[in-house]
């Protein structure tokens, strides 16, 4: 158990049943009446940011979370296989439970979080930025890298990204995969 005040940025805490990571935090004394912590709260499952207010005091149950780097091996349908890094074991895990899944390909190092008392697994994360080759795009033609412009290419995960028009087949990006776009090309 937590009190209320020792809130911080990246704790996670268990509450109505379920599991939040704390996003953002706010001390606030009003002029008159009690002391408040003031948050935002992020749920470990659906992803939605709920707000939320405690009073100074208040005894909340905080969950020891790990992050451990595990490496995929093969996608099974909805279910992802990934090795641990440390022990060797193969972990399954659902789909949905991954952010940026449509940027994963074999081999690639993803950080996994998980319960530390439950050995569950809340999410994996992909790194925020990825190298990826393109596979397919349309040709550029000479003097289309004066314009803003862009155009959809395949990556070899395949993955759709839009790119300028100067970027052609085989050559390697950078992508930001939170939002799956465009970084920068990578020589």
């Amino acid at each position: 158990m937590v009190n209320s005040q020792d809130i911080k940025n990246g704790m996670c805490i268990r509450m109505d049943g379920r599991l939040y990571f704390v996003v953002e935090f706010l001390h606030v004394k009003p002029g008159k009446g009690n002391t408040i912590m003031r948050t935002k709260l992020k749920d470990v499952v659906d992803g939605r940011v709920l707000e939320r207010r405690f009073n100074i005091g208040e005894k909340l149950e905080d969950v020891r979370v790990e992050r451990r780097p595990y490496q995929f091996s093969y996608a099974e349908g909805e279910h992802y296989h990934f090795l641990n890094q440390e022990t060797w074991d193969d972990v399954i895990i659902d789909k949905k439970l991954i952010t940026g899944v449509e940027f994963l390909t074999e081999g690639m190092v993803v950080d996994v979080v998980s319960d530390a008392s439950t050995d569950t697994i809340l999410y994996a994360e992909l790194p925020v930025k990825v190298v990826l080759k393109v596979t397919y795009t349309e040709p550029g033609v000479k003097g289309d890298t004066a314009t803003n412009t862009l155009k959809p290419a395949t990556v070899e995960s395949g993955a759709e990204v839009r790119v300028p028009l100067f970027i052609d087949e085989g050559t390697m990006i950078e992508i930001d995969t939170r939002d799956g776009s465009y970084v920068g090309r990578v020589r």
